[in-house]
């Protein structure tokens, strides 16, 4: 009797196979040993974005996971989640991980992955980031990585993001955006699909796009983390965890509509058309060629100008970036 696959282990399957047959292993890879630990905690959150973060789970079983979870964020962010133990790793915004190693927490950054995400939404009225000064601007969180990164705008041209617009909170990551459409605030910080929904819908527009737009377009929007205990304590596993980040980033790069399906499918996107503008906008093989380097001393300058740092932009990197494991899978890559 044949088997009836059904259409999402159809996708799955072929996602699957795409990725087998488009990156292969390293040779390296295959001489190491299996990682110390076989079970990996990683985030969930609604920014599809980090479309690598929910691909890498067809190559960690590649890299020897037999047991992958997804936990929902019980706090602000990804940085805290990695921080505080409930997860082992995860894709998160640099902006955002700055707050969070500034305080020096076990939090170790081990590579960039692509730039873009983020577009400054704005109401008619506003047509330069000067002219949001008094206006009101909607943000997740203070010292999240919208509020961050807004920041580094402002304090890029000369303006005080402590004094010159009035940050209002939402309620979690997605309030800024609903309040936005309320006409609660005049401006926030979109990541996608937030601003990909908007246009859809007609409502604001975008100001600044970070995956279009100089200079934040040179630089990294989101990066992969993990705990410093668990980086220590598994170097292997890390490593091999890792390479899988990376390879889901190519594979979106280089097979989009393939996960574009497959974000829909395991219900990351409803919306096949979105998730594929998101996939084919941002330049998810960045980690091959730029240091996640630049862009932590980039806004740490801006920031610790304008009194939001406590740390020197240069100790700020040398303290939270591990770049062996990065280092050692680009050199297998050109092996």
């Amino acid at each position: 009797m044949t088997k009836r696959v059904s259409r999402r282990e159809f996708v799955t399957g072929a996602v699957a196979l795409g990725a087998a047959s488009l990156l292969g292993t390293p040779r390296a890879a295959v001489a190491e040993p299996p990682p110390e630990v076989t079970s990996i905690r990683l985030v969930h959150t609604p920014a599809i974005c980090l479309a690598p973060q929910y691909l890498v789970e067809v190559f960690l079983k590649a890299e020897g996971f037999t047991e992958i979870e997804y936990v929902k964020l019980r706090t602000t962010g990804g940085p805290e989640a990695v921080v505080e133990g409930d997860a082992d790793m995860s894709m998160w915004d640099v902006p955002g991980i700055i707050p969070t190693i500034d305080a020096n927490a076990p939090l170790v950054i081990l590579s960039g992955v692509h730039a873009g995400c983020y577009e400054l939404m704005v109401h008619n009225g506003i047509e330069t980031i000067r002219d949001l000064k008094g206006r009101s601007v909607g943000i997740y969180a203070r010292e999240g990585g919208d509020h961050i990164m807004i920041s580094s705008m402002l304090a890029y041209i000369g303006m005080n993001p402590g004094t010159d617009v009035r940050w209002v909170e939402g309620v979690d990551l997605t309030g800024p955006m609903q309040m936005f459409v309320r006409r609660e605030v005049d401006a926030f910080l979109g990541f996608a699909p937030e601003p990909q929904e908007l246009r859809q819908r007609g409502i604001g527009r975008a100001l600044v796009n970070t995956t279009q737009d100089r200079p934040w377009s040179q630089y990294y929007c989101c990066a992969v983390t993990a705990n410093r205990d668990f980086a220590r304590q598994y170097p292997v596993a890390t490593k091999r965890a890792l390479r899988a980040f990376l390879k889901a980033a190519d594979m979106c790069s280089e097979r989009p509509v393939e996960v574009a399906r497959y974000l829909v499918e395991r219900d990351f996107e409803p919306r096949f058309e979105i998730a594929l503008e998101v996939l084919d906008e941002l330049p998810y093989k960045r980690w091959r060629e730029a240091n996640v380097e630049d862009t932590i001393r980039f806004h740490a300058l801006r920031l610790h100008e304008v009194g939001m740092l406590r740390t020197a932009p240069n100790e700020l990197v040398a303290r939270s970036v591990d770049r062996r494991f990065l280092d050692e899978i680009r050199q297998e890559l050109k092996a």
